[in-house]
């Protein structure tokens, strides 16, 4: 009989959830005696859940002060975050235990971390649960639950304060952070190293995650007015933001502009780029090194992103270069001496880039299933 696995991730609030389910699920498939059944954990909680899961989008583009004040108020209290979220998906969780009996439950978002393990606790279910945390720096103590079997951390910097929150040191794995086999094409993105003359319009990525959020505007017009470049500009799922840049950019540059909505090739587009532009959003920063795409970050949502744009710099993964007003400086900064510090910065992402995190991170699951089946016999 195959082993079940239950991934508890989300469809909206962002995309960096989903992808990371998305890349694990690539290499799960193909292992024999294995059945995988993913859920939005904001859907069990009904309508009310399923509506505040959906309202990330709209709160994060048009109001990081309260998206702040969401996220602030969260870190101090997460007994009461967890009980909420506890209260709200108790019927349904226990239902899909019952549908789908889990030998184990892998979470990837921090809401339903200590309040899985308060039903689980409840009921008497003893199903091994593993953590899999989806940020980089500025972890939650909803990520931090000392009860998990194991928490899968991405940095170092995520694992310490970990162990702040009082997970023991041997329950934490660090693995690096799990991108889409996709995104690592020939492990190297040639622009500015091989065949690119010099004299070529600068291929430039504008991103906002998968919200769409940020100043892309500005970004592309200080761009478009002060280089030479062709400008992508991925708008995600803000169809508001889309149509405002159509008409702002169009009329004038509509020849060395491209705007898009949600993509699912945006590793396509990033192998096409010569930088990147967008928001400290973790997955996307990532996507953009294990393509080894050059970042230019403009900004990050407060809260979970905060300490992005410095981890990159410590990294030498990108810029940071949250005043559009210092954007063209910065650009010429890149560019000066043949492109030196952007020919830098892709070494950078190559020695730190790891296309085998996810099998890894597969090889910690496999293994939990192994010592379940010893423990069985």
């Amino acid at each position: 009989m195959p082993k079940k696995l239950l991934i508890i991730s989300s469809d909206f609030t962002g995309h960096g959830h989903k992808s990371i389910t998305e890349a694990l699920k690539e290499k799960l498939e193909i292992e024999e005696n294995l059945s995988i059944h993913v859920v939005d954990g904001f859907s069990l909680g009904g309508t009310l859940l399923a509506k505040i899961g959906k309202s990330y989008g709209p709160i994060t583009r048009h109001s990081e002060f309260l998206w702040k004040a969401i996220f602030d108020f969260s870190a101090q209290k997460p007994s009461f975050i967890n009980s909420l979220i506890r209260w709200k998906i108790e019927t349904n969780f226990v239902k899909l235990l019952d549908e789908v009996k889990p030998d184990i439950i892998l979470t990837v978002h921090p809401n339903f971390n200590g309040s899985i393990l308060d039903i689980l606790d409840k009921h008497g279910y003893k199903i091994p649960f593993i953590t899999l945390i989806a940020d980089l720096v500025s972890i939650s103590p909803l990520w931090a639950d000392p009860r998990a079997d194991y928490v899968i951390s991405p940095t170092k910097e995520a694992k310490e304060i970990c162990i702040q929150y009082g997970v023991p040191e041997n329950n934490i794995k660090i693995t690096g952070f799990p991108v889409r086999s996709r995104f690592y094409k020939d492990s190297e993105n040639p622009s500015y190293l091989t065949n690119k003359d010099p004299s070529s319009p600068i291929e430039c990525l504008l991103m906002g995650g998968g919200e769409g959020a940020g100043n892309m505007e500005k970004i592309a017009q200080t761009l478009l007015q002060n280089f030479d470049c062709h400008i992508k500009i991925v708008a995600g799922r803000n169809v508001t933001l889309k149509e405002k840049l159509e008409q702002s950019l169009m009329k004038n540059y509509s020849d060395r502009v491209t705007i898009l909505g949600f993509t699912d090739a945006i590793q396509e587009l990033m192998f096409s780029s010569d930088i990147a532009f967008t928001r400290g959003s973790p997955n996307v920063m990532m996507e953009s090194v294990a393509s080894n795409t050059p970042l230019v970050i403009t900004g990050a949502l407060p809260g979970q992103e905060e300490g992005n744009p410095s981890f990159a710099e410590k990294h030498n993964l990108g810029v940071v270069c949250k005043n559009p007003v210092e954007l063209k400086e910065t650009i010429n900064l890149l560019l000066q001496n043949d492109s030196s510090q952007l020919k830098e910065i892709k070494k950078a992402q190559r020695m730190f880039q790891d296309p085998y995190v996810v099998d890894i991170i597969v090889s910690i699951l496999l293994d939990v299933f192994e010592n379940e089946n010893e423990m069985a016999i």
